[in-house]
This record gives structure tokens, sequence and C-alpha cells, in this order.
């Protein structure tokens, strides 16, 4: 294969790749949206929803590190077109449900393992064996900003379609969009045909999955990362399941919310890019360090302060920017610490613990608010909890000794 189809076919790769992140984090991303007329129509509590959402991450997490352990054996292709169904029958049920448990199986036990094998560790470890190491931290980045362009529309037209028709035909809307991750992953899984890049100059690939788990696990670096992870993942969640629904109880106009998403979509594309960018300079975990701290400060101002469409509009800009940028920062660290071959499955364990931080993020936000009848001690524990774990990571990361530096 001649060097300039190799780049032909690493672009098509990067593209496809980009394409079925994109579809499957900003729908799923933007279902908050639906929360209280689906609840209302169904006569569910904000819980029940909420557990469904919960669900959803948590099974995302549980099935990612299985789905990177089954990569070396049945390939990426087969793992994320698996991924594409599962996540079209779950949008195709939660918009024709009328039950709970119709909500609980289609929005958490479907789109929840889909994502496991078309979402974040997949595609950035398909992303990572297409280019170079000296690249790798960059088209991380744009991976993870392809994974917020889909809010810019996904957002606004589902709020419109729910607000001009119902919810149904939002999420029908978000189904017929997620059929193009059949066709993205299919062009993906062309890395099946690559082989794997060597590993970084001083890192040992383990020989088998259990291994290669057993070398993350017992790599301080790494399990301190997953344990920040976790706050990452809290934080986001409960921010996409219950602004919408803190917006409307502000008194402010709901499609204020869909303005909020897109805007944390659109200026995500930025963050991701920049981090991306400042990961193939810098400290990855310090960096990791500097986005938790800071997003918790924001947290904070913006819920201490009484809501307004312009601060929203200021609040959501800037957690866009610090949104998905620790994507291409996790999934370098991993590739630096550990090499590619395994990357999946070890980004994968890192994520499950983003993803328990979700389940809470999500049941204990709507939890905490059906017992109190207001979101106050859900953002204090989000921030305070934010705030260690920043710090943590921070500290962490500069008594330690650098990662070795792509050539």
């Amino acid at each position: 294969m001649t060097s300039r189809t190799e780049r032909r076919d690493a672009m098509w790769i990067v593209i496809g790749a980009a394409v079925l992140i994109s579809m499957a984090m900003r729908l799923r991303q933007s279902l908050g949206l639906f929360m209280q007329p689906l609840t209302q129509e169904l006569n569910l509590p904000v819980a029940q929803f909420t557990l469904a959402i919960a669900i959803q991450n948590l099974a995302w997490g549980v099935f990612q590190p299985v789905a990177g352990a089954l990569v070396p054996r049945i390939g990426f292709r087969a793992i994320m077109l698996l991924g594409a169904v599962m996540y079209l029958i779950g949008l195709i049920g939660l918009s024709v449900t009328t039950t709970g448990l119709g909500v609980l199986i289609f929005a958490g036990f479907c789109i929840g393992p889909a994502m496991g094998c078309a979402g974040t560790a997949i595609t950035m470890s398909v992303a990572s064996r297409a280019v170079s190491a000296a690249r790798r931290s960059l088209i991380l980045g744009i991976i993870s900003a392809a994974g917020s362009a889909g809010t810019l529309y996904s957002a606004p037209l589902g709020q419109w379609l729910s607000t001009s028709i119902d919810w149904r035909a939002g999420i029908t809307a978000f189904a017929i969009l997620a059929c193009l991750m059949i066709p993205a992953a299919w062009i993906a899984g062309r890395i099946d045909r690559r082989p794997i890049p060597a590993p970084p100059q001083g890192v040992t690939e383990a020989l088998s999955a259990r291994l290669a788990a057993i070398q993350a696990l017992s790599n301080p670096s790494f399990v301190v990362m997953a344990l920040a992870y976790f706050v990452c993942g809290m934080q986001l969640i409960f921010l996409t399941t219950h602004l919408p629904a803190y917006i409307e109880i502000c008194g402010l106009d709901p499609m204020l919310s869909a303005t909020a998403l897109a805007l944390i979509g659109g200026f995500n594309i930025l963050g991701s890019l920049f981090f991306g960018w400042a990961g193939g300079r810098w400290n990855k975990q310090a960096l990791l360090g500097m986005i938790y701290i800071s997003r918790s400060l924001v947290l904070a101002w913006y819920f201490i302060t009484p809501p307004t469409p312009g601060s929203t509009m200021l609040f959501a800009s800037i957690m866009g920017f610090l949104w998905l940028g620790v994507g291409p920062l996790v999934a370098g660290s991993v590739a630096e610490m550990f090499g590619l071959r395994w990357q999946a499955m070890i980004q994968g364990i890192a994520f499950m613990s983003h993803q328990f931080g979700s389940f809470t993020g999500a049941f204990g936000g709507g939890y905490l608010f059906d017992l109190l009848g207001n979101y106050t001690l859900a953002w204090q524990l989000g921030v305070g909890l934010g705030l260690i774990a920043g710090a943590m990571q921070l500290t962490f990361a500069l008594t330690r000794p650098p990662a070795p530096r792509p050539a």
C-alpha cells in the first residue's frame, strides 16, 4: 500500500470514527430535553427517568472494557456495528413506549451497552491506531470535538419538535439521525486491516486482557486518573440530565435549555481541539486536574447566583470549553502508559469509573430533587467533590515523573 493510499485510508477511518462518536454522544446527551414532557405524559416520577439515564451510563461503563477486550478477537468493525444497531433499537423503542419499564429498557439497557460498543474508548482507540504518535493527541482532540458537534443540531431539533409536536417526534428524529451510525461504523472498521503500531519506548504491552488489566490497576498514575474520572462523570451527566429541568423551574424559557446544550456542544469543539493540542505539549494529567477545578468553580458560580438567559449562555459556553477536553487527555495518557494493543479495554476500565460517577449524578440528582424539592444539595456535592478530585489529580501529576513523549 502506498503512503498516499495509507493517508487517504487513515482519513476515512478518522472520519468514520468522528461521525460515529458525534451521533452516539450527542443524541443521548440531549435526552434530558424530553424528561419533563415524557414523565408528565407517562405519569412517572422524575427519579424513574433519571434512573433510566443512570442505568444507561452504568451499562455503558460496564460494557466498554468488555467491548475493548473483545476487539483483538473479533475486530473493531463488529463491535461498532453491534453498538450502532443497539443504539437505533433503543431510540425507536423509546419513541413508542408507553410505560416506565419501556423507558428503563430502551433508554437504559439498550442505549447503555450500545455506547459501550460505539462510545469514546472504542472510537478513540480506532483513531489512535490510524495516525502517528506525533499527531495522536491532536487527532484525539478532533474525535472528541466531533462528539460535541451533534449537539449543535440535535438539541435545537429535539426541543423544537418536542415543543411543536411532542417528545415522541423529537426522539423519532433522533432515531433517523442515528441511522448514520451504521455506515460510519463500517467505514471506521477499516482499521482492522492495519497492523497495531509499536508501543512507546520503555512500554511493555501485556500479552492478555487479564495481564493488561492487572498492569493498569497496579499503576498509581492510572488509578488516580480513574478515581478523578468518577467526579467528571458525575458533574457532566448531572448537567445534561437536570439543567433543562432547573432552567424550567427557575421560570426561564424552555428553549433556553436547547440553546445551552447547543452552546456546550459548540464550545466543546473548541475546548476539545485546544486540549488535544495542549496534551501533545504539556503534562496530560496536570491538564486534567486544572479542568476539574475550573469546572467546579464555574458550577458554583452559576448555581449560587439567580440564573438569567445571559448567565446561562455564559455558563454553557465556559462549561462547553471544559467539557470533553478530558477525552483526548485520558486516551492519550493510556496510550503513553500502556501502548495501543489494549487501549480500548484499559481506557474502558477508567471510563467505568466515570460512568459510576454518571450513575450517581443522574440518579442522585433526581433522588435529591424528589426528596428536597430543589437541586441545592446536589450541586453543592458536585462542586465539593470536583474540587477535591481536581486537586488530587493535579498534585499527583506534578509529583510523578512525566510520561514518555511521542517521537
